[in-house]
């Protein structure tokens, strides 16, 4: 049996699975049909200074391959998280709190209140369903390292991983600024905006016009930008966007990823993490490869 353990800014964890924030709750409905304490962690969904109501209905829609959503990051806010959800959950598995925020002072008293709290914090700058705030920190450069240095201030104490948009110009360029901002570590891709219609009312069919694209049909896409946010920088990256199964897990891990997050395929399939932390041992065996860390980064470009 492969060492499947990988460490992530010092943190242990016994493998590199994790639930994608959004897609996984606080995780107490999938302890019901597994032991989540199988993970490598959950990255919970996204946590605010107070609850959030989301967005109007409808707020999901399936198109081929992939699935647009736009539920605007509901959440009971942080206090409710630290009363309830967060003692149960640390008791599970190691916890990756998502922050969202409208405001960078939202963000500063997110981490400030969790600082010391969780295993990691992942400042979701990129979520393209929150009209102010959310994705708006994280187009450009600039907006990038002062959110991330003024977050990383209030959080000293706790690994800060900063979630990376894939609507951007540049991939390096944010993935450094992120970096210079005091980023422990990167997480990408969070999800594509997307449009679709309903042509016999020849109108969105999201109640929010546009949504956040994921599923299977992003994944190539999602792992040529981890390769290079990857090699843009010294600190560790979690790869996402459209795994499905071990193999796809290990697409993103070759190509720099420390870790990978898993997220519309729980919605598919309830027990796809467990599964693809079997098949990662199994594709470890068969190629006799004794510490899935020592994949990360191996891939060679062609020419």
């Amino acid at each position: 049996m492969a060492d499947l353990s990988v460490t992530l800014c010092g943190v242990r964890l016994k493998n590199p699975v994790i639930p994608a924030s959004g897609t996984f709750g606080f995780g107490r409905e999938f302890d019901e049909i597994y032991d989540i304490s199988c993970l490598g962690g959950v990255a919970t969904k996204g946590i605010a200074l107070v609850p959030w109501g989301g967005n109007p209905v409808p707020r999901i829609a399936e198109s081929r391959g992939v699935i647009l959503n736009a539920v605007g990051l509901q959440n009971p806010g942080v206090e409710k998280f630290v009363a309830e959800d967060l003692p149960w959950l640390k008791s599970k598995t190691r916890v990756i709190a998502n922050v969202v925020g409208r405001t960078m002072e939202d963000y500063e008293g997110v981490c400030a209140r969790l600082n010391g709290l969780v295993d990691f914090l992942e400042l979701n700058i990129s979520c393209p369903n929150v009209r102010c705030g959310g994705m708006a920190f994280g187009i450009r450069p600039e907006n990038i390292e002062e959110v991330t240095a003024r977050a990383k201030a209030k959080c000293p104490d706790t690994p800060l991983i900063v979630k990376l948009s894939p609507n951007v110009e540049s991939i390096p360029a944010n993935a450094q600024a992120a970096q210079r901002g005091g980023a422990d570590a990167l997480s990408l891709v969070n999800t594509f905006t997307g449009l679709a219609i309903d042509i016999e009312r020849r109108r969105p069919v999201l109640a929010n016009n546009t949504g956040g694209v994921s599923g299977a049909g992003i994944r190539p896409i999602a792992v040529r930008m981890v390769y290079e946010a990857a090699h843009a920088v010294s600190i560790p990256v979690i790869g996402m966007g459209g795994i499905t199964c071990a193999e796809d897990a290990l697409e993103f891990i070759m190509a720099g990823a420390s870790a990978v997050q898993v997220g519309t395929q729980n919605f598919t399939d309830t027990r796809a993490c467990p599964k693809i932390i079997a098949g990662l041992n199994e594709w470890c065996d068969s190629h006799r490869v004794a510490r899935i860390a020592d994949l990360t980064g191996t891939l060679q470009m062609n020419g």
